[in-house]
């Protein structure tokens, strides 16, 4: 394996791991399920014809919502600074009430987090259900938050391996035209 590809691969593995660690340390790791869709893949560049050319190709896969959780998304009604340029936000015919009566996947949050609020003329705790459309109606309003939890290693991986990469890249092609 080349320098450069060695290089490239440490990059990768360290904006995941940071990734990673994001997610836990902010609280965004509730079912493990966004930490662990977290992957790379490293391919050679190939030309039209197919052949082998100079150069990877990095690409990285943050799961079915990762990029909502990493950029956020504006709401109806309001929106988090941290969200300036999102390019996610919920329309006021967005159908997150709908989605829950569906799914129940707002229910499911509120059961694990043991979210409960009191009726105010009662005293009584609410369902999970019911605070599974009062948190429903909540996101679309104010929206998801960005967490950056993505973005922030990414570009300081840029910054730490920038240039041991380049300095690979230099190596290996010093090698091959020794070789030749």
């Amino acid at each position: 394996m080349s320098e450069f590809r060695k290089e490239i691969e440490k990059y990768a593995k360290y904006v995941i791991k940071q990734s990673r660690t994001n997610l836990t340390k902010k609280k965004h790791n509730n079912t493990k399920e966004l930490f662990n869709s977290l992957s790379y893949k490293v391919r050679q560049n190939r030309g039209n014809s197919g052949r082998f050319e100079s150069g990877y190709e990095v690409s990285f896969d943050l799961g079915d919502y990762g990029d909502y959780q990493d950029q956020g998304v504006h709401g109806t009604n309001s929106s988090y600074i941290e969200n300036k340029g999102s390019k996610f936000k919920y329309k006021s015919s967005s159908n997150l009430i709908g989605l829950e009566a569906a799914t129940g996947t707002f229910a499911a949050f509120a059961k694990r987090k043991r979210l409960k609020f009191r009726n105010l003329k009662s005293g009584k705790f609410i369902t999970y259900v019911q605070m599974g459309f009062v948190l429903a109606q909540s996101i679309k309003k104010k929206g998801i938050k960005a967490s950056k939890f993505f973005s922030k290693p990414f570009d300081q991986a840029d910054l730490k391996f920038g240039d041991k990469i380049a300095v690979a890249y230099g190596e290996d092609i010093i090698k091959k035209l020794i070789e030749k």
